[in-house]
C-alpha cells in the first residue's frame, strides 16, 4: 500500500506475538487465508494479535489482506491501530526485527516486479509511464516503487513525511543493491528546485489529503516535474479510515483538480483505480 506508516499513536494497546512452532493461533477472531494465519483478541484497551507468518512468508500484501480481515472483524479500527498492528506484526515474525524488515522488502519487491500482488498493476502502469532518467517518488511510505523504479535503472529520490519510514527504505536499498535517495519532506512544500527531476509521481497519495492541500501537492509536483507529473487514486465507494483515505473519489474529481493545468492534460484513464498524466510544456 501507498501510505502506511504514520506518527501518531492508537488509544488501544497493539501487540503481535508468533505462534510456537507447530501450533496454531488462538484467539476470539480466526482469519485463514491461503498462506497465514492470524487471530486477535480485543477490548476496550488493547488489541493482541497472534500470527504464524515466518520471515519468509512475509509481505506487504500478504499482511495487509490479512489485516484488512481484522478490520472486518472488528478487532481493529482506524489508521492508526492498523498501521501499527503492521508494524507490530512485522517485528514479530523473526528473532530479529532486522531480519524481518529484510525479508519483508525482498518479498514485497518481488511479488510486485512479478505481478503476484494485488498492488502490482499500479506500480506496472505507474513504471511504463516515467518519463526522462530521474523520478521523484511523493509520498514514499516504504518505497517500493521507488526501489522498482531504481531497479530499472532511473535515478531516483524518495520523499516522505516520516523519517521512520524513510530509514527502513535507506536500509532495503542497501540490501537490494539499488541507490535510492530518500528525504523528509512534504507534499504540499516540495524541497526541491524547479525543474529538477523529469518525473513526479503522486501515486496513491492524494486521496489522504483535503482538497486545498491536494493542490498544493500538484503545483509543487508540477513545479519540480522538468517533464511529467504521474498522479493514481484508487476508486472507492467509501474512503477507507484504516488506510487513512479522506476522499471518495471519480474522475470528475481528477479532472477538477487538473483543472488550473487543463493544458497539461495527457492522459486520464481507468486501470484499477484513476490515472490523471500531467506533461509540462517544452
Amino acid at each position: 500500500m501507498s501510505q502506511l506508516i504514520g506518527i501518531s499513536r492508537p488509544a488501544r494497546r497493539i501487540t503481535a506475538r508468533r505462534s510456537p512452532t507447530g501450533s496454531s493461533p488462538t484467539a476470539s477472531s480466526t482469519v485463514d487465508g491461503p498462506s497465514t494465519s492470524i487471530r486477535a483478541r480485543s477490548d476496550e484497551t488493547a488489541v493482541e494479535i497472534e500470527h504464524d507468518l515466518s520471515p519468509t512468508d512475509l509481505s506487504d500484501d500478504t499482511l495487509v489482506q490479512a489485516l484488512v480481515s481484522l478490520v472486518e472483524a472488528g478487532d481493529l479500527s482506524g489508521r492508526d491501530e492498523f498501521e501499527s498492528a503492521f508494524m507490530a506484526v512485522v517485528r514479530s515474525c523473526g528473532t530479529e526485527p532486522a531480519l524481518a524488515w529484510r525479508e519483508f522488502y525482498r518479498n514485497s519487491v518481488a511479488e510486485l516486479r512479478g505481478g503476484r500482488s494485488s498492488f502490482s498493476p499500479v506500480h506496472l502502469r505507474a513504471r511504463s509511464l516515467i518519463a526522462g532518467s530521474s523520478v521523484l517518488e511523493v509520498g514514499s511510505c516504504f518505497g517500493f516503487l521507488a526501489l522498482q523504479c531504481a531497479q530499472d535503472g532511473h535515478t531516483v529520490t524518495a520523499l516522505d513525511i516520516d523519517p521512520a519510514a524513510l530509514a527502513l527504505l535507506d536500509d532495503a536499498a542497501g540490501d537490494l543493491g539499488v541507490p535510492v535517495t530518500t528525504t523528509t519532506g512534504d507534499a504540499r512544500a516540495l524541497p526541491f528546485d524547479s525543474d529538477s527531476v523529469d518525473t513526479v509521481t503522486l501515486i496513491h497519495l492524494l486521496e489522504h489529503l483535503c482538497a486545498d492541500d491536494v493542490h498544493a501537492a500538484i503545483s509543487e509536483a508540477l513545479r519540480v516535474a522538468r517533464r511529467r507529473v504521474i498522479i493514481a487514486v484508487p476508486y472507492e465507494e467509501t474512503p477507507s479510515p484504516h488506510f487513512g483515505h479522506l476522499q471518495c473519489l471519480t474522475e470528475a474529481d481528477l479532472l477538477r483538480w487538473a483543472a488550473p493545468w487543463s493544458s497539461n492534460i495527457t492522459g486520464l484513464f481507468e486501470d484499477h483505480g484513476g490515472w490523471l498524466v500531467l506533461d509540462r510544456t517544452p
